[in-house]
């Protein structure tokens, strides 16, 4: 466990970022490693395929993620205050959440993905592909959420680093059987959600294991354990959020792939590929993120605000230092990466490919903001506010996938995310001094009121 309430933020933000990283690495390098074999052992209509249905698989599993770490949120708040028995219940009532949340919905989701997909305009060449695809990953939401409620909650204790030991694990055992059900079993580009499936369940099986052994702090007494009402509404109104500050980011992406799958598998093949690189280089970003809502979360429940903002400062250092390098490294070997991905004879889509890093990685450092701003947000409890940014983000993605792509085609595809970004921007930066300010004043109320009384006492 580490009490970020106490010491260097920089070097706090630093030693809790990096294990995350390597973990978000790790989980992206055998969803890569995915595309990586479906491109090359079946093709360019299965790497697309697979590819279609990234935007509705991050609307849907992305929703998990958002809910799942908001509910590790008042975990993290509670932690932060040492009031553990009361830490406890709010564990409990998020794992009674998670498994309404699952069942309710795999069975909807599952059962109306083929429409999702035609809606989508997904080429008739590829659809029965992604079909096949995406229905198992929607049958594993399960497992998603197993995994991302306890690896949640043990970062929320201060421990980013066993997460990504579990992770390792399972990245090397998806990678064997995406050969296993893809080369050997010929299962084709399904094989690879099966793979995926089975890897992140066995991750969260390893966190329950290692929950159960280690934190002691946890063991959940009789009275602990009951659905409670007033934990149940706080997790709901700090996950909820959270969750549709995903899915509403995501429908604008949704939107942007539907009018990719418009422009013929070629381009939905080049995105598919360059999307797996620029979420690759989009992983320091996001652990940053994520442990800027510990920190924050940890912080405001020792009510120390002037903390929280050093740890911003820090944190958009550090971001704005990578963003650079990333931008070099794209720049320098951004037109050898995609033929990871494909054969070098595909010299079209490795050109659009190249074309939609490089106009990503031009505006990082407005990535760098959203995330550093908005996890900070959710960590101070204001979850509402993300929400806010994520319509900021789906308005100029729907924007762009229903007026200019029409008109500009590709070139629009690879600005639909940068604009987003400022878009959310030019929301969260003036949101963030309104958090702080209106926290100064709830506390300094509290903390006349606690003198009050206890003049009135003596």
């Amino acid at each position: 466990m580490k009490n970020m309430t106490e010491g260097s933020p920089a070097k706090l933000i630093l030693g809790f970022a990096v294990p995350m990283l390597l973990g978000m690495l790790f989980q992206q390098f055998y969803s890569m490693v995915d595309s990586v074999i479906v491109g090359k052992c079946l093709g360019v209509d299965a790497l697309a395929a697979v590819g279609s249905t990234g935007a509705i698989n991050f609307m849907i599993n992305g929703f998990v993620i958002g809910l799942c770490s908001g509910f590790s949120i008042p975990v993290a708040q509670r932690f932060g205050a040492g009031d553990f028995k009361d830490m406890r219940r709010f564990v409990a009532n998020a794992g009674w959440l998670s498994i309404l949340f699952a069942a309710v919905m795999t069975t909807i989701i599952s059962w109306f993905t083929w429409d999702i997909l035609v809606w989508m305009r997904t080429p008739q060449n590829i659809i029965q592909g992604a079909y096949n695809y995406i229905f198992f990953i929607f049958l594993g939401i399960p497992a998603t959420f197993l995994y991302n409620l306890l690896a949640g909650i043990i970062r929320s204790l201060g421990d980013s680093r066993t997460p990504v030991v579990f992770l390792i694990i399972s990245s090397v055992l998806n990678v064997i059987l995406d050969f296993a059900f893809i080369v050997f079993a010929g299962t084709g580009a399904e094989g690879a959600a099966y793979a995926t499936v089975i890897s992140q369940a066995i991750s969260g099986l390893l966190c329950l294991a290692y929950m159960r052994k280690r934190f002691t702090i946890l063991k959940l007494e009789k009275d602990e354990l009951p659905w409670n009402r007033t934990h149940v509404k706080i997790l709901c109104n700090m996950g909820i959020p959270m969750g549709l500050q995903y899915s509403i980011t995501a429908i604008g992406s949704v939107v942007i792939q539907t009018a990719i799958n418009g422009l013929g598998s070629v381009a939905v093949a080049s995105v598919a590929a360059a999307q797996k690189i620029s979420m690759l280089f989009c992983c320091p970003f996001d652990a940053l993120g994520g442990t800027m809502a510990t920190y924050a979360g940890q912080n405001i429940g020792a009510r120390k605000l002037q903390r929280i903002a050093q740890g911003v400062r820090s944190a958009n250092g550090i971001g704005i230092l990578y963003a650079l390098s990333a931008l070099v490294i794209t720049f320098l070997f951004g037109k050898q990466i995609p033929r990871l991905f494909v054969d070098a004879a595909e010299v079209e889509v490795i050109r659009q490919a190249y074309q939609y890093l490089l106009v990503n990685a031009l505006f990082f450092i407005a990535l760098v903001f959203v995330n550093v701003y908005r996890f900070t947000i959710q960590g101070l409890g204001f979850s509402g506010f993300a929400v806010f940014a994520g319509v900021f983000e789906m308005l100029a993605r729907a924007f762009m996938g229903f007026v200019m792509v029409p008109v500009l085609g590709y070139p629009a595809v690879c600005l639909s995310s940068p604009l987003a970004w400022i878009f959310a921007d030019i929301f969260l930066v003036p949101a963030f001094g309104h958090c702080i300010k209106k926290l100064q004043k709830q506390f300094g109320e509290e903390e006349r009121q606690a003198v009050l009384q206890a003049k009135l006492v003596h």
